[in-house]
């Protein structure tokens, strides 16, 4: 029986080839645009994630308990070497790195300003942030020199500062006690961030550690992954040991989205902004599809007074329109999903470039070229979300057809 609805289906979907042909398209396109929309979204997410963790936080954070709030130099990972030799034993870790920070008075010979002075190992910095690749004047840290500094653009302008100056910087060790010392200014390096450009300046670790009384403590140990999908596995690891050995002191180990809410409040609230775009598409194409069924039952109502009258079920009548229905949408789902990953991996592959965005995507730390990233999700979403509105949609029809009566049906249309 369901053979042979499924037959008489296929013929009534083509006895007006042009209407069912607009339907289809109408359903294929907007599980095209879904899958590449949701496919850019989530491609532009990653790529904003991965540009902001490489300039200062990385994907997870070992920290003293409080740290990420307080600031204080007396919060440090105590023993940083027992957390780090577990990393090198993580394969889902990409790199990670040691940091010190400190609040300074950093002055020159003309000005004096306030200032976040970082202290870094230049060698696994960069495998962790982009530090190197800011660099716009001078050379990058060496540890052969290591009281030498890094100071940002807009910094260097306020002290008027430059190449080979002389910075001395006046903050509070670990102890409580006075730390002072003079950098020599190795280089200048400009991110495209305001904040990060006019508050920071790079020193090597060991002179953080000697100057700052810190010994071998350091208040971050950043950590990068090989992947966003393997962060919550590499948290757990990290918790676990923690929790099992108490010469770690007390620890907590963060991830980017705690370390900047800022960041996964902007994804939220994009998310929100693009599904209710979405839902107002689905909602017209779903509108269309509505008055394309409705069209059919008026034009076959007579044909359908006469099947009653020859004893067919309103049942079947309502399950023949249910199964055009879903034949069309499946039909147009399948199209859409397989054009729309075919566009979305030629433009993963290559990439797309919005013209005249350039300045301001690096005032973010973003690449100009961005990249839609396929995925289950990314298919799933959109055409599941299309293919259970527009049944929903048939459901109104068909539920129609089971209230005609054969004498009233026959004579209409005449």
């Amino acid at each position: 029986m369901l053979s042979l609805d499924v037959k008489m289906a296929w013929r009534n979907i083509w006895r007006n080839p042009r209407r069912s042909i607009l339907t289809i398209a109408a359903i294929a396109f907007a599980s095209l645009l879904l899958v590449f929309m949701l496919s850019w979204q989530f491609g532009s997410y990653a790529t904003m994630i991965d540009a902001v963790v490489k300039v200062q936080t990385g994907h997870l954070q070992v920290q003293a308990k409080g740290y990420n709030e307080d600031r204080e130099m007396r919060q440090v990972v105590p023993n940083p070497g027992a957390i780090t030799s577990r990393l090198d034993h993580i394969p889902e870790v990409s790199a990670w790195t040691s940091r010190g920070q400190a609040f300074v008075l950093a002055a020159s010979a003309q000005r004096t300003y306030g200032a976040l002075v970082t202290g870094i190992d230049p060698g696994r910095e960069k495998l962790v942030s982009r530090v190197r690749d800011f660099v716009r004047e001078g050379k990058y840290l060496d540890n052969l020199e290591p009281y030498s500094a890094l100071v940002g653009s807009l910094l260097a302008g306020n002290l008027k500062i430059g190449l080979g100056d002389e910075v001395t910087l006046l903050g509070q060790g670990r102890d409580g006690s006075t730390a002072a010392t003079v950098v020599n200014v190795r280089g200048i390096f400009r991110s495209g961030q305001d904040e990060l450009d006019r508050n920071t300046l790079y020193i090597s670790l060991p002179a953080f550690q000697e100057t700052f009384s810190m010994g071998k403590a350091v208040h971050e140990i950043v950590i990068l992954a090989d992947d966003l999908e393997h962060i919550p596995q590499i948290r757990q690891y990290l918790q676990e040991d923690i929790a099992a050995g108490g010469e770690y002191g007390e620890l907590v180990v963060l991830t980017w989205s705690e370390l900047m809410p800022g960041v996964l409040q902007s994804i939220k609230m994009d998310l929100v902004s693009g599904f209710i775009f979405y839902l107002i598409l689905i909602v017209i194409i779903a509108f269309s599809i509505l008055n394309t069924f409705l069209m059919v039952l008026f034009e076959r109502t007579r044909e359908f007074g006469v099947l009653l009258a020859l004893g067919t079920t309103p049942g079947r009548l309502s399950r023949l329109l249910l199964v055009e229905s879903t034949t069309m949408t499946l039909l147009g789902v399948i199209i859409g999903v397989v054009l729309g990953s075919l566009v979305t991996t030629y433009f993963e592959a290559h990439g797309i470039v919005i013209a005249g965005t350039g300045d301001m995507l690096r005032q973010f730390g973003l690449p100009e070229r961005m990249y839609p990233e396929l995925s289950v999700l990314s298919i799933m979403i959109g055409s599941g979300i299309v293919l259970v509105i527009t049944l929903l949609t048939a459901l109104y029809p068909a539920h129609k057809v089971k209230k005609l009566e054969p004498v009233e049906a026959m004579a209409a249309n005449k």
